[in-house]
This record gives structure tokens, sequence and C-alpha cells, in this order.
């Protein structure tokens, strides 16, 4: 039976959590961008990361600039994915938790995906990205079916992980979904950059302070991993502009990288956290039996 005193000195320690954020460039060669990822994951885990998010598809290009059929040869069954597999592998060798963004296949249906992998190399689920875009330069619909399985967290090793994909960081409502099912921090790999039909249009910025609000309204730290580099798939090609980021639970900048390659760590103090959430109370005040317009597609 646990001494009353051993039970004190555990609650004593401080719980914490190492994030990390991976802002990179991607070729044609998916073994290349792979093996790329992996050195920057073991940099982030050198420097004492626990949880280390690389960015959207980051195996190949960002091919949903266009309509290509050729282009559904590159996705696998989530379990078998090559990206999957080896950062199965380096997560255990590493003692790490990496969420794996991939083009899933599941059947006769395709998806864009995230796999979360633990530090035993365990893969604990996947999940499908929920809000798919469609317009110049970001085609996805035409590749990839809305996500099925809801929005999810894993309790890794190191804590609760609420991970959206791209697109699904615009959204309040995915941020506070994940926020209810006790995630500890919010995740978003991305793949974010110029837009072909207005070169005036920088989102950079307001990308940003989307997620920024996403810390101030659930209280919890936000990292964001979008890649770098011009991409030729097409004539005019597609410049993605990075400023992958760690956001604080007041949504501060504690880290941030503007269009160069790096790898970004924090460290938070998770029972301060569960404090600080709990002191401000948007949890407590929360007014669900009024918020039945959230859930309509068109409300009166």
């Amino acid at each position: 039976m646990t001494s009353l005193a051993t039970r004190y000195s555990s609650l004593a320690t401080p719980r914490t959590i190492s994030v990390a954020a991976i802002q990179t460039a991607y070729g044609q060669d998916m073994q290349a961008n792979i093996d790329k990822t992996v050195a920057l994951v073991r940099e982030a885990a050198a420097r004492g990361a626990q949880v280390i998010l690389p960015s959207e598809l980051f195996q190949g290009p960002y091919f949903c600039v266009t309509q290509e059929e050729h282009w559904f040869t590159s996705a696998y069954p989530w379990r078998e994915h090559p990206a999957v597999v080896r950062m199965q592998a380096v997560a255990k060798e590493l003692g790490v938790a990496i969420p794996v963004s991939i083009y899933e296949k599941e059947g006769p249906h395709y998806f864009n995906s995230m796999v979360m992998v633990d530090a035993d190399g365990e893969a604990l689920g996947v999940y499908r990205k929920s809000h798919i875009p469609d317009g110049p330069g970001y085609q996805e619909k035409y590749y990839f079916r809305p996500g099925d399985t809801g929005f999810k967290v894993w309790n890794t090793r190191f804590g609760c992980i609420g991970v959206g994909i791209c697109w699904d960081q615009w959204y309040p409502e995915a941020a506070r979904a994940m926020a209810l099912q006790g995630a500890d921090v919010l995740m978003y790999p991305t793949a974010i950059g110029t837009e072909p039909q207005d070169a005036d249009l920088d989102t950079a910025l307001p990308w940003r302070r989307a997620m920024q609000g996403h810390a101030v309204s659930n209280a919890m730290p936000v990292i964001a991993s979008n890649r770098i580099g011009h991409e030729t798939l097409t004539e005019t090609g597609q410049t993605f502009y990075g400023h992958s980021f760690i956001a604080d639970h007041r949504g501060d900048l504690v880290e941030s990288l503007t269009e160069e390659e790096g790898v970004l760590v924090h460290t938070f103090d998770l029972d301060f956290l569960d404090q600080y959430r709990a002191a401000w109370g948007f949890f407590r005040d929360r007014r669900p039996e009024l918020y039945g317009a959230l859930a309509t597609g068109r409300p009166a």
C-alpha cells in the first residue's frame, strides 16, 4: 500500500510536457522526405522534445494544387503507410510521441489523416481531417472524403494531445471539441502558402491569429507546423510560407519561425495550466443549451 508521504511526494512533482514543431521544405521523393523528417525529429528529441509535430503530408509535395488521378497511388492503409511504419520505429527508439500526417486509403475511400504514434512505437489510432477545403491551389475535395472519426484526443505517455489538420485549425468548434475531451495541448500539422488567384493575399498572420485565439479561449498551448519552399507541380508553382509557432495558454508566441527551416521546442507546466484553465472558468461557465445554432447547417 502506498504511503501518504509517497503519494504527496509524487503529487508535488510538476507534470511538464516538452513539445516541438518541425518546419522544412519537401520534394518529390517519399523516402527522402521521410528521412529528412526523421533527422529533424532526432534534432528535436536531442533538445528535450517529447511530442514532436511534423507538417501536413510531409512525405511528399502538396499535390492538391491540381486534380491529377495518379496521386491516388500515393495513399496507403494507415497501419501500412511508410511514414507511419518508419516513425513508429523512431518514436520507440527515441521515446517520443509523433503525430504522423498521411494520405490514407481505406478500401475505396481516401482521407487526409493523422496517426498518433506514442513513445513506445504503438500507433494509437487515426484521425481523419474533418474540414476539407476546395479552392484555387487547395483542391482537396478531389482527393479526400470528409473525415468520419470525429475530433479526437490522444492519451500519450506525456499528456493528452488534441490534433487537427490544416483547415481544421480555422474552426473554433474543432479546438473546443478537443479541449472538452481533455486535451492538454492542441497541435495542427499544416500545408498553407500563396493563393494562386490573388498574389496580394497573404494569410500568414491571420492563420497564426486564428490559432492564437484557440489558445486564449481554451487556456492551452497551441503548436502549428507548416512547410516552406516553392513547389512546382503547376506552371506558376506554390510557395509555402512557414511561420510555424508555439503559443502559450495566453496566445502569446513563445517560439516562432518565419520562412526558414528549423525546429521549435518549448516546455509547459501541465499542473499550472490545469489551475490556470480552472481559474478562468471558460468551461465552468459554458451554456451548451444555448448553442443549438452551432449544430445546424443553416440556423433560422
